[in-house]
């Protein structure tokens, strides 16, 4: 047993979060942890990290067991990227740490557990899980403090990964992640070696990569056997058999007052009688388990619809003042059209979308408008970028100065905003509170095309069926960005592929997709198995020194080589070439970022020569 919950009991913002919730989950087993937004999903994990105390009851982990979590990004360090990841292994960097310094007696036992852990396989290792998680191999020498925080997450995803702890805590992984990562994190957690809990909302990860679903709901935790769909099922099957029961208790509880209402004035029957109202008042209902109802989501279609086509492109480029983003663009989007728009983060997915929402223009080509269009553009930094201070109502009075305060408070709760909830300011309300309400005010003004980018983020598995339901409702044209494979599949119709500096449709559908993703994941992790090199041998000590220096020249080269490709891509932007001043400066520190890059290489093929003759030697 890996993790024992006994009888928690948790009380916290003025509620009771766990009210004598029992969980065990043995070693090994991958777990999704599923419950409405708000339910204490985040607070469990904080209790079994011992950053909250139980307010009773106990949880156990097994002795000896590490654990990690992934819930916060990755300190912006001036470390670089791999070398960041590889030090999650700690005791491979204790034991590398203790070469530097150890008795030559010792060696022998440090270079035997060096091999026992496959240290050597452990750099390309690394590199497989970064590259499965969007990062480029140029990336890998990069430091820390380079990366923005989205990155970070995604680095302190990839540590936890490798390092890969007895319990592995993952907070929604996937809401830091493109749908090409998401769909590798799928697969890589099919295989997990050790136990996992995973908080998630996204469908297909915990279809696909789960073997248990704990439920969380009224304070309590029920363990399931299989995905999700297999949970629903079994759930299902539980709602019905307690609304049976219920009708049972009912129809006991009639017959039981039909008894005293006959018999109550009654002499001979009234001592029978006060015993039935005795037993009715003892009565209890069957254990309620119906869930609370989803508010649906409000996105009204356009009045009249438009005349095909409503955006047409012929050979468009975009970018941001220099080299085109996106180049030779020959697309059309017509009234009804449900696109999805596939490719990794990077590749212009959201370049394309401020084109659609007019916040860029064509820097060469043609993009055609429809005369009359409105579009609709929901995306995450909306929600950073809302105003802590404000409310649902003070916003709504923004959009809508000219209507009556009932038809603003009555236009909230059609979007699922409560009587509390409209005047409770945006700091106070949760993620997928926010998303909601701005999701209904970018539909709110019948949009003819809807450009959604990541629109599931913060929506559990419930409001996301209710946005799908919504969308395939709606009766404009929705171009959507998802790593929400289930989301993708429900209301997509055909996919367009971003990559190569261009987008084309994509032949084949979500299943294809995956296919394509997971097999280029594959080559990825048979580059990072292939066979070691022969083990390090203990009896040549005098080898030590000469691959600390071997180490350190390989790191001197993958930074030149950072180095001289960042200027490269300089000397490539042809607005550099505007100013000659400049121009020369990034010339000049080319040519000699050349040079270092040369003596590099010369000072590693140097050292690799002299260990491999010590260990010929040897």
């Amino acid at each position: 047993m890996i993790l024992r919950i006994d009888d928690l009991v948790f009380d916290a913002w003025g509620r009771r979060i766990f009210d004598h919730a029992s969980v065990s989950l043995s070693a090994g087993s991958r777990v999704g942890l599923v419950g409405r937004n708000g339910a204490g999903k985040s607070t469990l994990f904080r209790l079994i990290r011992g950053e909250f105390s139980p307010g009773g009851g106990e949880i156990e982990i097994a002795r000896t067991a590490r654990i990690a979590a992934v819930d916060q990004e990755h300190p912006a360090t001036p470390i670089p990227l791999l070398e960041t990841v590889l030090e999650a292994d700690q005791e491979r960097a204790a034991l590398l740490a203790e070469l530097e310094t150890a008795a030559p007696e010792r060696l022998a036992d440090i270079y035997g557990r060096l091999d026992e852990i496959g240290a050597d396989r452990a750099p390309a290792r690394a590199a497989e899980i970064l590259a499965g998680l969007g990062f480029r191999e140029a990336d890998l020498s990069r430091p820390m403090a380079e990366f923005s925080g989205g990155w970070r997450m995604r680095v302190a995803m990839a540590a936890a990964l490798f390092a890969e702890p007895d319990l592995l805590l993952l907070d929604e992984p996937t809401n830091y992640l493109d749908l090409e990562g998401a769909l590798w994190l799928e697969a890589r957690l099919r295989k997990y070696p050790h136990a996992a809990l995973i908080i998630s909302h996204d469908r297909e990860l915990l279809d696909r990569s789960v073997d248990f679903i704990l439920h969380l709901h009224d304070g309590k935790l029920d363990l399931y056997r299989g995905g999700l769909s297999s949970f629903e099922r079994q759930r299902a099957e539980k709602l019905r058999l307690a609304a049976s029961m219920q009708e049972k208790i009912e129809a006991r509880r009639a017959h039981m007052q039909l008894f005293v209402d006959r018999f109550r004035a009654s002499a001979t029957k009234a001592r029978q009688a006060q015993s039935r109202l005795k037993m009715i008042a003892r009565l209890k209902d069957a254990a309620p388990v119906v869930e609370s109802d989803v508010s649906p989501f409000l996105l009204p279609s356009p009045e009249r619809p438009l005349a095909p086509p409503l955006i047409r492109f012929e050979k468009a480029d975009v970018g941001y003042g220099g080299p085109p983003v996106l180049r030779n663009l020959n697309l059309r989007i017509d009234p009804d059209d449900r696109i999805g728009l596939l490719g990794v983060n990077g590749s212009g997915k959201s370049t394309f979308a401020k084109l659609l929402a007019g916040n860029l223009t064509p820097s060469g080509g043609e993009m055609k408008l429809h005369r009359g269009l409105r579009v609709g553009w929901f995306h995450q930094h909306q929600i950073e970028a809302m105003d802590a201070a404000d409310t649902p109502l003070t916003i709504i009075r923004r959009v809508l100065p000219d209507a009556t305060e009932a038809q603003r408070r009555s236009r909230l709760a059609q979007f699922g905003m409560t009587v509390q909830k409209v005047e409770t300011t945006i700091a106070n309300l949760s993620g997928g509170e926010r998303a909601r309400l701005l999701l209904n005010l970018v539909a709110m003004q019948r949009p003819h095309l809807l450009i959604l980018d990541e629109p599931t983020n913060h929506l559990d598995i419930d409001s996301r069926a209710a946005l799908a339901e919504a969308l395939n409702d709606y009766e404009g044209a929705v171009l959507l960005i998802a790593h929400d494979r289930s989301m993708m599949e429900t209301v997509v119709d055909r996919l367009w592929l971003t990559g190569g500096g261009t987008i084309r449709p994509f032949d084949g559908d979500m299943d294809d997709y995956a296919r394509h993703v997971t097999n280029a994941a594959r080559g990825q992790e048979k580059a990072a198995k292939k066979p070691p090199p022969p083990p390090l041998r203990a009896a040549a000590p005098a080898a030590a020194p000469l691959r600390r220096k071997l180490e350190a020249a390989e790191a001197t080269l993958s930074r030149q080589n950072h180095v001289a490709g960042e200027l490269e891509a300089q000397l490539a932007d042809p607005a550099l070439h505007r100013d000659r001043t400049k121009f020369a400066e990034v010339k000049r520190r080319h040519d000699r970022a050349l040079e270092k890059l040369a003596e590099a290489e010369a000072a590693w093929m140097a050292a690799a020569e002299a260990l491999e003759a010590t260990e010929a030697a040897a």
